[in-house]
């Protein structure tokens, strides 16, 4: 059984001071006898700013919790105590309705956090998975207003009761913009347009706290023999779930988010008894983050019996100030990372995927009928300096190839363009006398990409005029990005049962 502690700091019931240490006004959380139902010295208690003060002064550290039970056993007042005059009433928690979170489960393709997984991102995850993810958290999409775009990370406890939407908008990089919640944003709909608060959003106001449990609490029933990966945002836990996989396996984490850093407190934790939890905190300048939660968990495994916390403080030790400054966390490292290099290597669903890329490729070789020809031909020199120059980005009809010279190789002798046409590259006219292959030169050359010339064949016909190296590079530009469109995923609907509240 968790102990319980006499002396605990005070709900937001009883009023908060300045901080008598940052000066933060109404930041002070000060410390309640349970007993006695009195409020304990202004001296003990814990600021609530915590990303730029944080002080905690606890009556158990300095001898005082000790001396008033002395006190007590002298005066012979350890079982009397007076009664409140005005006892402290915990307020019932009001929740969000399931018909609220039904009406986000939509617009996924305007999702811009879930397109970024599936297009953006340098190695871009399955659409199965992405919809399998979506489903585990109740992964939402705000589809019109202010925050089109935004995705909604629901807050779920374990009897299935929806404590908080939170709302965030990223942009193309899968970084935050801003950051809303669902209730606050229904609330100005209401006011804007001059109507009366639902019953369920008035009674939810009166929270002393809005995000109450953890994200993805809900899946704790559902797999109860999984090890925990605790995780500060739920972007992080979402790429932690893509990356080392779902938890239909009891070797795999459950992925879980506290919501902050504050957030690290034994009244959300304490459902994770019992439970092995390896937690990953965010970076901080100084480290303050690891060490308060590190410490933290050696106090909540002494409450909670049967729990283990671990920490790994690799990023600690290898990131740098830049990371450290800029807050970063594990997610940050593994989005650079391909995902299949995580996953078991008995994952048989890549196999098939790499064997017909391999036949695909074997089979364009049998195709090539015609084997491509060098044709030189003589011109009056030119001076290299003007052929090797470094040019700024060179774009032709809205396409920019950037300035990798490796954007600028003819990559296939052999392809379709985007009319379906089949283009062979039959010979070359180097007039550019550049003097090197082109690929041995690493940097782009304005000699070969406005003189040298191609001479193509286009279905099967050879045709009666050369095309230069830009036209070549426009062809299969194009070519390319049709490919890519036609073969990108996109997630419109899904169908999602919300579990019923128990």
């Amino acid at each position: 059984m968790a102990k319980k502690y006499r002396y605990i700091l005070a709900s937001n019931k009883v009023p908060k001071l300045d901080c008598p240490y940052c000066g933060a006004k109404k930041h002070w959380q000060r410390y309640i006898d349970t007993k006695t139902g009195e409020v304990l010295p202004d001296v003990y208690g814990r600021c609530d700013n915590a990303n730029k003060c944080g002080k905690w002064i606890s009556p158990y550290k300095d001898g005082y919790a000790k001396k008033i039970w002395k006190q007590e056993q002298e005066q012979g007042q350890y079982k009397k105590y007076p009664k409140q005059t005005k006892p402290i009433k915990e307020t019932p928690i009001s929740f969000i309705p399931d018909k609220e979170l039904k009406l986000t489960l939509t617009g996924y393709e305007k999702n811009v956090f879930i397109q970024n997984l599936l297009t953006r991102v340098a190695f871009p995850f399955k659409k199965i998975d992405v919809e399998r993810v979506i489903s585990l958290y109740y992964l939402g999409t705000i589809t019109s207003g202010y925050r089109t775009g935004a995705i909604t990370f629901p807050f779920i406890d374990k009897n299935n009761n929806i404590r908080a939407i939170q709302v965030k908008q990223f942009n193309k990089s899968n970084h935050t913009t801003s950051t809303d919640f669902l209730h606050s944003i229904i609330e100005k709909q209401y006011i804007r347009h001059n109507k009366p608060l639902p019953e369920w959003l008035k009674a939810y106001n009166k929270n002393d706290k809005k995000v109450s449990c953890l994200f993805g609490e809900h899946l704790l029933k559902t797999y109860p023999h999984n090890p925990v990966a605790l995780t500060e945002a739920p972007k992080t836990a979402i790429y932690g779930t893509l990356y080392f996989g779902f938890p239909e396996q009891d070797t795999n984490f459950i992925w879980l988010a506290v919501y902050n850093k504050s957030s690290f407190s034994f009244d959300k934790l304490k459902v994770l008894q019992g439970r092995d939890v390896v937690v990953f905190p965010d970076l901080s300048k100084d480290g303050s983050t690891f060490k308060e939660w590190e410490q933290k968990a050696k106090d909540y495994e002494m409450r909670l019996p049967g729990t283990k916390f671990l920490f790994s403080n690799l990023l600690e030790y290898l990131a740098p100030d830049k990371d450290r400054i800029g807050g970063n966390d594990i997610a940050d490292y593994l989005i650079k990372q391909d995902w299949r290099l995580f996953r078991k290597q008995n994952n048989s669903n890549e196999i098939p995927e790499e064997r017909e890329v391999k036949q695909t490729e074997k089979q364009e070789q049998n195709n090539k009928t015609v084997k491509p020809a060098t044709i030189s031909y003589q011109t009056e020199p030119v001076d290299d300096k003007d052929l090797a120059m470094e040019p700024e980005e060179i774009s032709f009809s809205s396409i920019d190839l950037g300035t990798d010279y490796r954007n600028y190789l003819i990559k296939k002798r052999i392809f379709n363009d985007s009319a379906g046409r089949l283009i062979e590259i039959v010979g070359t006219k180097d007039n550019g006398r550049c003097g090197k292959p082109y690929h041995n030169r690493k940097k782009i050359c304005i000699g070969c990409l406005l003189n040298c010339s191609h001479i193509l064949k286009i279905d099967g016909k050879l045709q009666n005029r050369e095309y230069t190296q830009i036209e070549v590079l426009k062809l299969q530009y194009e070519s390319e990005k049709l490919k890519e469109k036609q073969n990108t995923p996109t997630i419109k609907q899904i169908s999602i049962q919300i579990p019923t509240a128990v």
